[in-house]
C-alpha cells in the first residue's frame, strides 16, 4: 500500500508537469538573481558567480534534483550616465521516476542608468534556449491498475512520444535600486531597496513530448528586497515578498533575515575579514515554510535552506520537503564597497 501511494504521488506530481509546466524556482531567491530578472545582470557588484543546488521530495517519489549556476559582470560604465552588464545562467533539473530532464541554458543583457547618486534603473533581455527529455520506461499509468495492484502487462493507453525536444526562450524586465548609508557597524546605517518586474517564455514555445499544440504559459515575476541597518548596532533587516506567476499557477513568497556581522573587515591591511551570519523564514503560501541561513566571509557566502512541506502533500511527505545549498562569490568585497546603485 505505501508503495501504490508513492507511485500515485509520483503520478500526481509528473501530471502536473504535464497538463501545467512551471517554472522550476529555487527557495533562496537571492542567490538566484537572473532566474528572477535578467535586468539583475551587473546589480549591486561588478562581479558575482552564483552556484545553486536543490534536492526535493525524496520522501514521496524519486528525488527531483536542480543545479544552476549563473555568473554576471559590467561590462562598460559611463561615468554619472550609467553601466552595461551581461550574465550567464544554466540549468540542470531532473525530475522523479521518469527522469524528466531539462537543460536551460540563457545569456542576459542589462543597461541601468544613474537615476541619481542613492538609485538606478535597469533593463534587461535575455535570450537561451532549453533541452528537455523523459524516459518512458519507468512511468505507470492509472490504466496498468488492474483493481488491486499494477499490472505492466496491461495496456497504458497512451500515444507514443518523442524522448525529446528543443526550445527558444526571450524574455526581459527592469529592476529598480535604490541605496544609502555605510554598512560599518560603528554606524550601520544603510539603507537599501531594490525591486522590479520581469516576464518570461514571451515568445511562449511549444512545449509538448507529444507534438501537440500545448506551448509554454509565460511568466510574470515581480518582488521587493530590502536590507535595513539598524542604527549602531551589528544587526541588520533583511526582509523580501515575491510574487510568481505563470498561467494558472502562482506563488507567494515572503519573510526576512536576520543579519548579524561578526567582524569588520580590516580597512588597510586585509588581515581581519569581515563576516556576517544571518538567520531567517520565509513562507511559500499554501505549499512550505523555509527555514534559511547565509554565512558570509569576506568576497563569499554559503546559503542553506530546508523546506517543510505545509501543503495537501504533507500527509505523505510527513512535512518533508528540500534541501537547497548556495555558493556565492563576488566583487568587490561587500565589507568594503557601497552599492552599484551609487555613484
Amino acid at each position: 500500500m505505501k508503495k501504490t501511494k508513492k507511485t500515485l504521488v509520483t503520478f500526481a506530481l509528473l501530471s502536473s508537469v504535464f497538463l501545467h509546466a512551471q517554472d522550476i524556482h529555487f527557495s533562496q531567491f537571492l542567490m538566484t538573481p537572473l532566474l528572477v530578472n535578467p535586468a539583475q545582470a551587473g546589480s549591486e557588484y561588478d562581479m558575482r558567480g552564483i552556484a545553486n543546488y536543490k534536492n526535493q521530495w525524496g520522501s514521496v517519489a524519486t528525488p527531483y534534483s536542480t543545479a544552476d549556476v549563473s555568473f554576471d559582470m559590467k561590462t562598460y560604465r559611463k561615468a554619472k550616465k550609467g553601466f552595461s552588464a551581461v550574465g550567464v545562467n544554466v540549468f540542470n533539473d531532473k525530475a522523479g521516476d521518469a527522469e524528466m530532464k531539462t537543460l536551460h541554458g540563457t545569456l542576459a543583457y542589462a543597461y541601468h542608468v544613474y537615476l541619481s547618486e542613492k538609485s538606478t534603473l535597469g533593463g534587461g533581455l535575455y535570450g537561451g534556449f532549453a533541452q528537455r527529455s523523459i524516459n518512458y520506461a519507468n512511468l505507470q499509468w492509472m490504466n496498468q491498475y488492474d483493481g488491486s495492484s499494477y499490472n505492466p502487462s496491461m495496456l497504458s493507453g497512451e500515444p507514443a512520444g518523442g524522448t525529446n525536444f528543443t526550445h527558444l526562450d526571450l524574455g526581459g524586465g527592469l529592476h529598480y535600486e535604490y541605496g544609502k548609508g555605510e554598512k560599518y557597524s560603528t554606524g550601520n546605517n544603510h539603507k537599501t531597496i531594490n525591486t522590479g518586474i520581469a516576464m518570461f517564455h514571451v515568445n511562449q514555445p511549444k512545449y509538448s513530448f507529444y507534438g501537440t499544440k500545448e506551448t509554454m504559459n509565460f511568466k510574470t515575476v515581480a518582488y521587493v528586497n530590502a536590507n535595513i541597518g539598524l542604527s549602531h548596532s551589528n544587526i541588520s533587516l533583511v526582509p523580501s515578498l515575491s510574487y510568481f506567476q505563470q498561467g494558472k499557477a502562482s506563488e507567494l513568497l515572503m519573510g526576512t533575515m536576520i543579519r548579524y556581522q561578526l567582524k569588520e573587515e580590516s580597512k588597510y591591511t586585509g588581515y581581519v575579514k569581515g563576516s556576517a551570519i544571518s538567520f531567517g523564514g520565509y513562507y511559500r503560501n499554501k505549499d512550505a515554510v523555509i527555514a534559511m541561513m547565509l554565512f558570509e566571509i569576506s568576497q563569499y557566502a554559503i546559503g542553506l535552506s530546508y523546506d517543510v512541506n505545509v501543503s495537501g502533500l504533507k500527509s505523505v511527505s510527513n512535512g518533508r520537503g528540500g534541501f537547497e545549498i548556495s555558493l556565492r562569490f563576488v566583487t568587490p568585497n561587500p565589507f568594503l564597497h557601497k552599492s552599484a546603485s551609487r555613484i
